[in-house]
């Protein structure tokens, strides 16, 4: 379970304007956006037609990131602010922290390709609920080696991702729905209208704000969210190789990946150097010409996105398209080696350059 600067919350709390929420919303979309990048390089590593249900399982959690991201931006439109998406600081330092301090200092995120390490000691990290369901791993068909949980020391004052999204509800709720609005600018009609429904008033706020969570952690009693796993179970189907299932009679552990196999073949990964570098071509070679090319396509994302955003919701469709693009530009530099000779190859490098 990640850790957050305890004083966000505090602050958040202490709201009671609208206006006042615009920098929590903003950090929410933030946040939303700063696991995208180390979750679609996974996917992105993937050779073609090998790991395909790891695949599809890492594209979901992309897509509905996507999602809350767009959920935390709606809300902010709604509220009259204006979420602000293509600027070299709206893209995290890989490697790095995440923002708000979440993990605290210890905790860094790396662009890396994807690997049963990755899973389990960062993306399940990430996405640990506060509660986890209590499950068993009766098979391990990926032959996964069980990683030590690690072990948090006495921490007296701190606070998670859920108490801040807890909190954020909270504040949203006190608001008059007259606050609410601006239906026109907010980005509808791309996910199912039960997940991308309009925000107008402070219910609809919280019920989407109950997406975020629930997609993510699942709740203390259910760790499927209609009918698909939460993240964290999701990434637990990938490291343990097997459908998470309920076991009606398990005892205290009601949920066992012991359902339909998910296979890995450890061949089907390409062999990126982790955390690659805007520098890892010279200049005019073939390789620093595809780095840039990546570059450019994720900036044009950015932009697109915060087109969408602030008034040209019709642009999200171009930001999803250019997602899928992305994937052939990586996979080229995932293709090519970093030196003559060498297996290890180069890999994206997210940063935001204007056009």
């Amino acid at each position: 379970m990640l850790k957050i600067e305890p004083q966000i919350v505090g602050e958040l709390r202490r709201t009671t304007r609208k206006e006042e929420l615009y920098p929590f919303l903003q950090r929410a979309i933030e946040l939303e956006h700063s696991t995208i990048p180390p979750y679609l390089t996974a996917w992105y590593s993937l050779r073609p037609g090998l790991n395909d249900e790891v695949g599809r399982l890492l594209r979901s959690v992309v897509i509905e990131e996507m999602l809350h991201m767009t959920i935390s931006a709606n809300i902010l439109v709604s509220l009259g602010g204006h979420p602000a998406i293509n600027h070299a600081g709206f893209v995290p330092s890989y490697p790095g922290g995440l923002p708000m301090g979440i993990g605290g200092s210890d905790f860094v995120v790396h662009i890396e390709a994807f690997s049963m390490e990755l899973v389990k000691n960062t993306f399940m990290v990430i996405e640990e609920p506060e509660e986890p369901v209590p499950t068993t791993t009766e098979t391990w068909s990926n032959d996964a080696t069980p990683v030590a949980e690690p072990v948090d020391s006495p921490e007296p004052d701190y606070r998670t991702i859920g108490e801040f999204y807890a909190a954020l509800e909270e504040r949203l709720r006190a608001l008059p729905d007259s606050d609410f609005g601006h239906v026109r600018h907010q980005v509808l009609r791309v996910w199912p209208e039960a997940l991308n429904f309009p925000i107008t008033d402070s219910q609809s706020a919280c019920r989407a704000i109950d997406i975020i969570v629930e997609q993510g952690e699942g709740s203390s009693t259910d760790p499927f969210e209609e009918g698909e796993p939460a993240h964290y179970y999701r990434f637990g189907e990938i490291y343990y190789g097997a459908q998470l299932v309920a076991k009606p009679d398990g005892g205290k552990a009601r949920y066992a990946y012991d359902g339909a196999p998910i296979a890995f073949v450890g061949d089907g990964v390409f062999p990126m150097r982790p955390d690659p570098s805007p520098l890892q071509f010279p200049a005019g070679t073939y390789g620093r010409m595809l780095s840039d090319d990546f570059t450019a396509g994720y900036s044009a994302l950015l932009n697109s996105l915060h087109a969408a955003f602030n008034g040209e919701p019709a642009r999200i469709r171009a930001a999803m398209g250019l997602m899928y693009q992305l994937r052939f530009l990586a996979q080229r530099l995932m293709s090519t080696p970093l030196e003559r000779g060498r297996v290890e190859t180069a890999g994206p490098v997210y940063r935001y350059v204007k056009p």
